[in-house]
C-alpha cells in the first residue's frame, strides 16, 4: 500500500517520516519530533496521573484516524499564534491490522460528517516554535499566578480601616473611570461629528477640483479664442489698412477716364482701342465699329446715371457691339447700333438707332448745362436732323447717317461726337471729384 505525503500546515513543507515495525505504526527507535507534544500538552480533561502510554496511545490512534485524509497545503493553514492544532507525525506501515483500518473508517466519517476536528501535522521548526512560545506562555500564567497569591496574602495582612480607605479610593477611581468613559464618549462623538464633517469637507474639495479643472478647461477654450480673435482682428486691421489705401488710391483715380479711353488713330477717332468709322484708305470691319458703338452707349449711359437723368424717347441698353435702343412707345421695336455691310434694311435701323442715340446725346448736354458749371460741348448737336455740326470758320454739317452719304462725311461725324463725349468725361470726372 502507497504511503501518505503529510505537509507542514504551517510552512507548507513536505514531511518525512519514518518507518515504524510496531503495530502503532510509529518508529520506536526514533520517536518523532512531534510525538513529544502530547507529553507536554495533553489532551482536553486529560490528568497527570494518565501514563506516558495512554498518551502516546492516544496520539497514535489520532494519527490512524487522520491518515487517509491528506490536506491541500493552502486549505486549513495554522498560523504560529495557534498553539492547540497539531498531532503526531507517522508513517503507515504495510502490516495494518483489522482494528486499525475499521478505527480509520471511524475517524474519517467523524471528520466528514463534522463530529471531530481535523489536525495537521507539523515540522520539527514549527514545533520547536510552538513549543517556545507555549513556555512563554506557560512562564506568564505562572507569573499571574504567583502575583495573584501575593495580592491574597497582602490582602489578608490590611486593616479595616486600610480597606475601607482602599475601597474610598476605588469608589473615586471609579467614578473618575466613569466620568473619563463619559469624556471619551464625547470624544468619540466629537470624532465622529469630525469624521463627518471630514468627509464633506473631502466631498466638497473634490467638486471644488472637479470645478476648478472644469474651470481650467473652459479658460484654456477661452484663452484659444481669444488668441483667435486676436489674430482675426489684427487681419482685420491689415484688411482694413489695405482697404483704406485702395480706397485712397480710387479717390485720386479718375473712374471715367480709367474706363473710357478716347483717342485718335489717324483720322479716325478711338475708344477703348476701337475705332468707329472707315474711310476708303482705311477700312475697319464691322465688327470693331459694333464694339466702339457699344463702348460709345456704356459711355452715355454712364454719365447720364452720374447726373440723374432718364431719357425721355428711348431707352439705350449698351450690349456690347449687339447694343441696341428700343423706343419707349413701343417696347416691340428695337433700333440696333450695329450693323453688317451689304444688308440694305440692317443699314436703315442702324441710320435710325443712330439719329435715336444723338438724340439721347442732346438731352444729356441739354440737362448737363444747367447751372453755372454747365458742361461745354465744343461742336453742335441738331438731333433732329441728325447732325454734327463744326463752329468753326466753315461752319460745316456732318451727317450720322449712312444713307447717302459718304464714309468721310460719316466718319467725320462720330468724330465729332467723341470729341464732344471726351469733354463731357472731363466735366463729370471734376463735378465727381468735387463730390
Amino acid at each position: 500500500m502507497s504511503s501518505v505525503r503529510f505537509l507542514c500546515q504551517s510552512c507548507s513543507q513536505p514531511l518525512k517520516l519514518t518507518q515504524s515495525a510496531e503495530t502503532l505504526g510509529l518508529d520506536t527507535s526514533q520517536p518523532p519530533v512531534a510525538s513529544k507534544l502530547p507529553l507536554a500538552l495533553g489532551e482536553p480533561g486529560e490528568t497527570l496521573e494518565e501514563g506516558p502510554t495512554s498518551r502516546v496511545e492516544r496520539g497514535t490512534e489520532k494519527l490512524q484516524d487522520g491518515a487517509s485524509c491528506r490536506t491541500p497545503p493552502g486549505h486549513a493553514r495554522m498560523s504560529r499564534s495557534s498553539p492547540n492544532i497539531f498531532t503526531l507525525l507517522g508513517k503507515l506501515s504495510s502490516g495494518r491490522t483489522l482494528n486499525s483500518i475499521q478505527k480509520t473508517t471511524r475517524g474519517i466519517f467523524d471528520i466528514l460528517s463534522g463530529e471531530e476536528d481535523l489536525f495537521h501535522p507539523l515540522c520539527q521548526d514549527c514545533t520547536d516554535s510552538l513549543l517556545e512560545q507555549l513556555d512563554t506562555q506557560l512562564t506568564i500564567s505562572e507569573s499571574d499566578s504567583q502575583h495573584y497569591k501575593r495580592c491574597l496574602e497582602t490582602r489578608e495582612s490590611i486593616s479595616e480601616d486600610e480597606r475601607e480607605m482602599l475601597q474610598e479610593e476605588l469608589k473615586d477611581m471609579e467614578l473618575e473611570e466613569a466620568r473619563l468613559v463619559q469624556e471619551l464618549e464625547e470624544v468619540e462623538k466629537s470624532r465622529e461629528r469630525a469624521a463627518v464633517a471630514l468627509e464633506a469637507a473631502q466631498a466638497e474639495t473634490e467638486m471644488l477640483d472637479l470645478q476648478e479643472r472644469q474651470y481650467q478647461r473652459e479658460y484654456g477654450k477661452l484663452l484659444w479664442q481669444q488668441l483667435e480673435l486676436q489674430d482675426e482682428l489684427r487681419s482685420m486691421d491689415n484688411r482694413l489698412w489695405y482697404a483704406e489705401t485702395q480706397l485712397a488710391w480710387l479717390e485720386k483715380t479718375n473712374t471715367f477716364s480709367s474706363t473710357f479711353v478716347i483717342h485718335h488713330d489717324g483720322p479716325l477717332a478711338t475708344i477703348n482701342n476701337f475705332r468707329l468709322g472707315c474711310l476708303p484708305t482705311v477700312p475697319v470691319c464691322w465688327n470693331e465699329i459694333n464694339a466702339a458703338w457699344g463702348q460709345t452707349a456704356l459711355l452715355l449711359r454712364a454719365l447720364s446715371s452720374t447726373i440723374g437723368l432718364e431719357f425721355q424717347r428711348f431707352q439705350l441698353i449698351p450690349c456690347g457691339n449687339h447694343s441696341y435702343l428700343k423706343p419707349l412707345t413701343d417696347d416691340t421695336v428695337e433700333l440696333p447700333l450695329f450693323c453688317n455691310r451689304g444688308q440694305s434694311a440692317s443699314l436703315y435701323k442702324f441710320d435710325q438707332a443712330m439719329v435715336a442715340f444723338l438724340d439721347c446725346m442732346q438731352q444729356f448736354k441739354e440737362e448737363a448745362e444747367r447751372g453755372a458749371s454747365g458742361v461745354y460741348m465744343p461742336y453742335k448737336i441738331h438731333a433732329e436732323k441728325g447732325l454734327m455740326e463744326d463752329p468753326g470758320a466753315s461752319g460745316e454739317f456732318c451727317s450720322i447717317r449712312t444713307h447717302l452719304n459718304s464714309e468721310e462725311q460719316w466718319t467725320r461725324a462720330l468724330r465729332l461726337m467723341l470729341i464732344n463725349f471726351k469733354w463731357s468725361l472731363a466735366w463729370v470726372s471734376l463735378r465727381y471729384c468735387q463730390k
